[in-house]
């Protein structure tokens, strides 16, 4: 889970940041920091939408080279 400290840095930086969910990179959401509570995070996307997403997502700031993520499926 992302912490206060580097969502707050995010937020003052204005800094574009991506949004990690999976492992496909096409459903990675990129934006500015704008709110956040206990569980999720408000992010303003370039087109100027804001969405509401999970707290536990991987954010990193969107000049950063993307991780490799893999998926956990239950079965």
């Amino acid at each position: 889970m992302v912490s206060e400290d580097q969502l707050n840095a995010f937020r003052l930086s204005g800094e574009l940041v991506r949004v990690v969910r999976d492992s496909l990179e096409s459903n990675d959401v990129t934006g500015i920091v704008v709110a956040w509570d206990d569980d999720s995070v408000m992010i303003r996307k370039r087109n100027k939408r804001v969405v509401k997403l999970s707290r536990t997502y991987i954010y990193i700031a969107a000049s950063e080279e993307r991780p490799n993520v893999i998926d956990e499926v239950n079965e």
